[in-house]
């Protein structure tokens, strides 16, 4: 479904990812691990289309589409979807009105009528609900306000709203207690689907816990220095990254 292949991404005109080879199959769930400067956020803007960085080498896809060739906004039109580490606020625009806009695009990226309100406003209501999301943070201002841990429910939200075919959630525990910790993943578990597949970017096993990962892979100065099943992410836990960065 997701495949990446030798491929070389710079900022600022420092080379970032060097090469990076990667495949995640629809149905599976992978996770990406590394120590800080690894280039795993890179790899997530870089893949979205932020501006800034510069793919310069190698080829990305998502169920065959050529996904360096599209623009950020075809990119999520055609499955793309990124929870954002540090995600933005937006002043004047309520959470409410920006899924609504958010799904009624996609919908018209691939040729549907918008959502007519009552049913948005119902599934809204039922995907809150299930993140322990208040009805009254919806029609607040865009993450304007949100603890942490709001800020990453509501980008749970936009995963169950959206419904992408490859999401990538770029270290989705970060700034998380325990309880909030167990709501969001969760709603990642359920966001598993035969037809969807998902990229886990983390720091720590302790996500890992609760999203157990068909794969795991190792990031060390921008390529994939080993890879293997949830184990490996026990034995990073143990030993750290040093064997790894030396190997790179």
């Amino acid at each position: 479904m997701f495949d990446v292949s030798d491929l070389h991404v710079a900022v600022g005109g420092a080379e970032i990812i060097k090469g990076l080879t990667l495949s995640v199959p629809a149905g599976e769930t992978h996770a990406i691990m590394g120590p800080n400067g690894s280039g795993k956020s890179t790899l997530a803007y870089a893949l979205s289309g932020r501006d800034g960085y510069e793919v310069t080498r190698g080829s990305a896809t998502l169920s065959g589409v050529d996904l360096l060739a599209l623009e950020p906004e075809a990119r999520a039109a055609a499955g793309l979807f990124l929870s954002f580490q540090y995600p933005v606020e937006i002043p004047g625009l309520s959470a409410i009105a920006f899924l609504k806009a958010a799904l009624n695009a996609q919908r018209k990226a691939r040729g549907l009528e918008p959502m007519p309100a009552p049913e948005l406003l119902k599934l809204l209501r039922a995907k809150a609900d299930a993140l322990k999301i208040e009805q009254e943070m919806l029609k607040r201002p865009l993450n304007v306000g949100f603890s942490g841990g709001e800020k990453k429910r509501f980008e749970a939200l936009q995963l169950a709203v959206l419904e992408p075919k490859f999401a990538i959630l770029d270290e989705t525990d970060s700034g998380l207690d325990i309880d909030a910790l167990k709501i969001v993943a969760a709603s990642v578990n359920a966001a598993r689907a035969p037809e969807r597949a998902l990229l886990v970017i983390t720091h720590y096993q302790r996500l890992l816990d609760y999203i157990k990962p068909d794969r795991v892979h190792v990031l060390a100065k921008g390529r994939i220095a080993a890879s293997g099943g949830p184990e490996l992410a026990l034995e990073l836990e143990r030993e750290g990254y040093e064997k790894y960065l030396r190997a790179a």
